[in-house]
């Protein structure tokens, strides 16, 4: 059976359907809706290592957690092995899982040495790993890419300096840093890494649905799968894929659904930033949420203009 439960270290986690940290993106708000609907594992957004240690007060707001069902991965970046095992100290008591971050190729964060840059120097990638595991209370997992680029493919002698420097579990993206999100996934290279270690591997990179999800499972054989931007505007991935890989037809939600999970959407997030900057944060969400929907366009335009959720709700429900 391809979906089914899935143990972390000493976590078991309802299923091995993984929503991926997404920064801007899987806040509290976002990370309920996706549990909500099937996730058998959240991220927060990744956060920076040292802003922990600095104790950075917009930081640790992104590590909220009120009201959210376990269990959660945080996930934090960095190239100092002691400021992430500080950092990992601090999120001991606040997370179930401690996540890694090798992958992001975001250029304001390798420019600084963190994320998929640490690619190119494995012997680091072992001293913060091994730093890190030293001092966690809870299991730990990396998540990294196919390389740095295609000179530098790297992922397989990463994932076994990984585990052997104790991570519970890896996560991996079929791309290089180069391509960002271009291109094509390469799934044989996670396939080899599934060969290659005797932690969980969970597989990353062109999951759009129940079909894609199926296919991921059964070239790489990964133990899990993440989903990262096929969750923007449709938390109820999850739902269609536990249905797809359970022989089980999946009802795609209703225009009425939309719209409910939209302004649910806008109240979580309004309980948890406030007004002011739940309307503006929502723009970006509503326009994935009706995204090849009739009069996707116009709900696009005249959403960004509204500055209160009042006129937000009575314009939604008017246009649906």
């Amino acid at each position: 059976m391809l979906y089914h439960k899935l143990k972390i270290g000493d976590i078991e986690l309802e299923n091995n359907l993984i929503l991926a940290p997404m920064a801007g993106i899987t806040d509290l708000a976002f990370r309920k809706l996706c549990k909500e609907n099937g996730a058998g594992l959240v991220e927060t957004e990744m956060v920076s290592s040292r802003a922990i240690v600095y104790n950075d007060e917009k930081t640790l707001k992104m590590l909220n957690t009120e009201g959210e069902k376990r269990p959660i991965s945080m996930q934090i970046f960095g190239n100092d092995p002691e400021i992430m095992a500080e950092s990992a100290k601090f999120l001991n008591d606040k997370a179930d899982i401690i996540d890694i971050n090798m992958g992001c190729p975001a250029p304001k964060v390798v420019k600084n040495g963190d994320g998929s840059r640490l690619l190119l120097d494995l012997d680091l990638v072992s001293e913060i790993v091994k730093s890190v595991v030293s001092v966690a209370k809870v299991p730990v997992t990396v998540k990294i890419r196919k390389g740095w680029d295609e000179e530098h493919i790297v992922a397989l002698e990463a994932a076994r300096v990984i585990e052997k420097a104790g991570a519970s579990a890896i996560i991996v993206h079929g791309r290089t840093r180069s391509q960002f999100y271009s291109g094509k996934a390469d799934w044989e290279i996670i396939k080899k890494i599934k060969e290659s270690v005797n932690i969980p591997v969970i597989g990353n990179g062109d999951i759009i649905d129940g079909k894609s999800a199926r296919e991921m499972f059964e070239t790489a054989n990964v133990d899990g799968i993440m989903i990262g931007r096929a969750t923007l505007g449709n938390p109820w991935i999850f739902k269609e894929i536990i249905a797809y890989l359970s022989g089980v037809n999946f009802v795609k939600p209703t225009n009425e659904d939309v719209l409910n999970t939209i302004l649910l959407h806008y109240n979580m997030l309004i309980q948890e930033k406030g007004e002011y900057t739940a309307v503006r944060e929502m723009r970006k969400h509503v326009a994935w949420y009706v995204k090849g929907m009739r009069n996707a366009t116009i709900i696009r335009n005249q959403i960004n203009t509204y500055e209160s959720f009042a006129d937000c709700e009575k314009f939604l429900k008017n246009i649906f």
